[in-house]
């Protein structure tokens, strides 16, 4: 079974009580976990403690914490430190990110991500497993410490984010679970060969690599505003957010309307580049319409075989009442 989870919303919030009021909604209405973003607003570890503060079952994790802004031995001590906060119910999320915000908001240079997610994911682990850390790498040469306080009671599994063929083939080889994120059907299907391959050549079982895929959802009964509230999430990443989303877009058989969204939102006719998102592409990327609509786009990719999770995200500029109207329809009780 498919389990149903929350991608708590990119786009700013009204204080970090709707963020909290909104994972204490997804508890009520049955989610399995709370994933938070974190980007250049609110910082992912304050808010995260305070969710697990007001709630009791929900599972809790940020997706993602960059591996840039951060040195892999403070994301180990962040996780084992939500570890307790939660009482066990921390997942954590860790990815590159990309260059618009590594290079442009935190002023790192974006270099080797493969092999620095590699050799997160290791120094990670050596650390909330309570070892002397002694580690040699390509990126990092790190010597002669050890937690200070005790490790986790219960470990904390690290998932890796990832679009491109190299980066899930990582995942599957390193780390516990793939975070995947605008995909089409055929998009997961091709990457899931990617983490197979990858949990084969480090000699583990795939299924025990957890898949977790985030899905821009918009449930209202205002249909049509759903949809456009959609298209104009896709169009800004597409557009805006570099070239990641737009050469993964490309890779899934849109080459054509990858490109042509992109030098829409470049040339400044966002307007152009929402139209470019036609219903074909946006149901091939979300789950938007009313909430009958929805709740079917939804089933098409919690059905593809290997997707263990699907995470129900929200578009930028969806309301504070339109997020909780599409919690409430997408739940795995309604």
């Amino acid at each position: 079974m498919t389990d149903r989870t929350l991608h708590l919303p990119v786009a700013a919030q009204p204080s970090v009580d709707s963020l909290v009021n909104l994972a204490v909604l997804g508890e009520h209405h049955g989610y399995e976990r709370a994933w938070l973003p974190e980007t250049w607003g609110r910082d992912a570890t304050t808010v995260l403690t305070s969710i697990a503060h007001e709630t009791d079952e929900i599972g809790i994790g940020p997706s993602i914490f960059n591996i840039y802004s951060r040195s892999p031995a403070l994301l180990a001590q962040t996780a084992t430190t939500l570890q307790e906060v939660a009482d066990g119910r921390l997942r954590v999320g860790i990815g590159p990110s990309g260059p618009a915000v590594i290079e442009g908001w935190h002023g790192v240079e974006f270099d080797r991500p493969l092999r620095r997610t590699r050799e997160c994911i290791e120094i990670m682990r050596t650390v909330m497993a309570g070892e002397t850390l002694n580690y040699d790498g390509d990126v990092f040469s790190l010597a002669g410490f050890r937690l200070r306080c005790d490790p986790p009671e219960v470990p904390v599994a690290i998932d890796a984010a990832g679009m491109g063929p190299k980066s899930v083939e990582l995942a599957g080889r390193f780390a516990d679970g793939w975070h995947a994120i605008t995909l089409t059907p055929d998009g997961i299907e091709q990457r899931l060969e990617d983490l197979r391959r990858g949990a084969e050549l480090g000699g583990r079982d795939p299924d025990e690599v957890r898949t977790t895929l985030s899905i821009t959802a918009c449930a209202l009964t205002d249909g049509e505003r759903a949809r456009q509230l959609c298209r104009q999430h896709l169009a800004f990443y597409v557009g805006a957010m570099g070239t990641y989303y737009r050469e993964s877009l490309a890779r899934q058989g849109y080459e054509e309307e990858a490109h042509a969204i992109a030098a829409a939102w470049a040339s400044g006719d966002h307007e152009e580049a929402c139209d470019l998102i036609t219903d074909e592409l946006l149901d091939d990327l979300g789950a938007a319409g009313t909430p009958d609509r929805a709740r079917e786009e939804l089933r098409k990719f919690e059905a593809i075989d290997g997707v263990d999770a699907i995470a129900v995200g929200f578009p930028r500029g969806a309301t504070t009442e339109e997020i909780e109207a599409t919690i409430e329809a997408l739940a795995p009780d309604a």
